[in-house]
């Protein structure tokens, strides 16, 4: 299966909540979409892996993901290692994305900075020839390099390179995002409170999305940055 998008986060939920209204946007284009957790999020004070993957399946069934993947590097721990940049490359060429979400460039969460440097390094490495890995029948895999690669912003309030409009898929980004019942506000939760447990997290969610659409005109919107400048087919495409 090749993908026009592959969104990837070092945690479960990461990727709902910066740039699922991203992929339905292009979803609603016909383009396909899938999504690769790094971790099981086992260092998170709420839930445990198994609910959490329960969760995220249930929030890529919300989105319509065309597939859904997560690997074992661990949560919190990891470090940018070959072996880790590998398992990243296995996906990428399993599913030859034209475009790459990645983790934040830095943010309050460290795990979201190093993954991104990680997830980043991966997609160079993977269109390199020399560089052998194989697929699940032992096949080698051909390589692969992405188009473009782009970090979605996450908790901290980074400066956009560019934004992209969800005003008409908000309500089912946030539908995916609630999908993570262990993780965000409930009213019969009764679980420890984390700094994204509580309402005004929430509430935080939707007025981030207004700030990011507003120089656009729009209601809501996701906000990214590039590590490479972008070029543009023509000036009309800009708003």
């Amino acid at each position: 299966m090749k993908l026009d998008i592959l969104a990837i986060g070092i945690h479960p939920d990461d990727v709902e909540l910066s740039a699922s209204g991203t992929l339905l946007r292009h979803a609603a284009q016909g383009k396909t979409f899938g999504m690769l957790d790094l971790s099981k999020g086992e260092l998170g004070t709420r839930g445990t892996p198994e609910i959490r993957a329960a969760e995220a399946a249930d929030s890529a069934r919300i989105l319509g993901a065309a597939v859904r993947e997560t690997l074992d590097i661990p949560d919190g721990l990891f470090v940018n290692t070959p072996e880790n940049r590998l398992k990243i490359i296995r996906i990428l060429r399993k599913y030859r994305p034209d475009i790459v979400l990645c983790n934040a460039l830095s943010d309050r969460h460290p795990d979201h900075g190093r993954a991104a440097q990680m997830e980043a390094e991966a997609c160079f490495y993977s269109g390199l020839q020399r560089i052998e890995t194989f697929d699940d029948e032992g096949n080698i895999q051909e390589k692969w390099r992405p188009k473009a690669v782009y970090h979605y912003i996450q908790d901290q309030q980074l400066t956009p390179d560019f934004v992209v409009d969800i005003t008409p898929w908000f309500r089912t980004k946030m539908e995916s995002i609630l999908a993570f019942k262990s993780q965000f506000y409930s009213p019969e939760g009764e679980a420890a409170n984390t700094p994204i447990s509580g309402k005004d997290f929430i509430d935080f969610m939707e007025a981030k999305a207004r700030v990011f659409a507003r120089p656009i005109q729009t209601e809501f919107a996701e906000g990214f940055n590039v590590a490479r400048t972008p070029g543009v087919g023509d000036l009309f495409d800009l708003k």
